[in-house]
């Protein structure tokens, strides 16, 4: 499978709203993501602990508007942008989040991730 192939199939499935499902089938078992932020879950390592991350940021968060944008691929690597209208449960405060994930492959499987986001 190549990048463009992997990364429109992963992006596919975001678009459906699996996100969960996307990683489950294209994250390394050893994959390592990078959020923009301090904190426990600023750098992750491990499909495990990725997915943690993903289980705790929807059970904290009400999205009430979302949109993938995407993939925008170059060598072994691609773009994902995602537009979301969020609430956070802990504190009430609703914001609108622009956020681009840089994936990198190898083998098949995203071996990487991190995020960006605007303002």
């Amino acid at each position: 499978m190549t990048t463009a192939e992997l990364a429109k199939a992963f992006t596919d499935l975001l678009k459906q709203g699996d996100h969960a499902g996307a990683a489950a089938k294209y994250n390394a078992d050893d994959i390592v993501s990078y959020e923009a932020m301090e904190g426990p879950m600023a750098v992750c390592r491990g499909k495990d602990a990725v997915k943690q991350k993903g289980d705790w940021w929807s059970a904290n968060h009400e999205v009430h508007g979302a949109s993938v944008e995407g993939p925008y691929v170059n060598g072994d690597q691609f773009a994902v942008r995602f537009m979301m209208d969020i609430t956070s449960k802990q504190t009430g405060e609703r914001v609108k989040m622009d956020e681009v994930g840089l994936y990198t492959v190898n083998d098949d499987k995203i071996v990487e991730e991190r995020f960006y986001y605007s303002g």
